[in-house]
């Protein structure tokens, strides 16, 4: 029954995130909290992503953007190792609160634009220090949601060379990830099984979310990323509604 759920909501949350630019850990959270305690969970839906991603990368390989890539890298590596240093030492209950809360203020400026100029203008060193912030709070709470969905979109990235492009971005943040996990002693190998199923079940999902992604126009795709992004963020808020009530 768990490999079945497992397989599923894998397949099911690749496809849907092919078509979003992202996003696949907001279903997959609350399926892994059925089987598992929250303190696993992080380095096992890190394994399944990773494994995800590369199959998604090596699909979208033609479209990936490079320039952005150097400058995230370096940025993403420190992130990561600092992220998975301070999910092994401390818990921080409340993140995933403050995260919900600015993916839907900072969708709902490009679900309703005032004007036709971008909400802000992303030069590309700008990823070095967004990719450090993104894979820090990866690091800390597993998945960050699409947050970095806008960045890429202010950038130019639209369809195959954003879901491209974050692929890579996102292989070199969960590689480090599980480096990190795996030194300071918070990578529990008995569970891995469970994030090699989800990786799995990536490859029907990217499968098919990649033809149904070559039929959408550009900005079919930019609204299904911020009604994507703001559905996220109201679903996180949703989850840690206990710390507030």
């Amino acid at each position: 029954m768990i490999i079945v759920t497992l397989m599923l909501a894998g397949s099911l949350a690749w496809f849907f995130s092919s078509l979003a630019g992202g996003g696949s850990p907001l279903i997959l959270l609350p399926v892994l909290g059925w089987f598992l305690d929250a303190a696993v969970i992080p380095p096992v839906l890190t394994t399944g992503m990773l494994i995800g991603n590369v199959q998604r990368m090596g699909m979208y390989w033609r479209a990936i953007d490079w320039p952005s890539t150097v400058w995230y890298l370096p940025g993403a590596i420190m992130g990561s190792t600092l992220g998975a240093f301070v999910f092994a030492h401390l818990q921080f209950k409340w993140l995933p609160l403050v995260l919900g809360i600015f993916l839907v203020l900072s969708s709902l400026k490009q679900l309703f634009p005032q004007e036709e100029n971008p909400f802000f203008e992303i030069k590309t060193w700008y990823f070095m220090p967004s990719g450090f912030i993104y894979a820090f709070l990866s690091g800390l709470v597993g998945s960050t949601g699409p947050m970095m969905n806008l960045f890429y979109i202010n950038y130019g990235l639209v369809k195959e060379p954003m879901v491209a492009t974050k692929s890579v971005h996102m292989v070199v943040v969960h590689v480090a990830k599980l480096i990190a996990y795996a030194a300071f002693g918070v990578l529990h190998l008995p569970f891995l099984g469970y994030g090699l199923l989800l990786g799995l079940a990536a490859w029907p999902g990217n499968w098919l979310g990649q033809k149904v992604l070559e039929k959408m126009s550009p900005q079919q795709f930019k609204q299904a990323v911020m009604l994507f992004v703001s559905m996220s963020g109201l679903l996180m808020i949703w989850r840690e509604r206990g710390i507030v009530f």
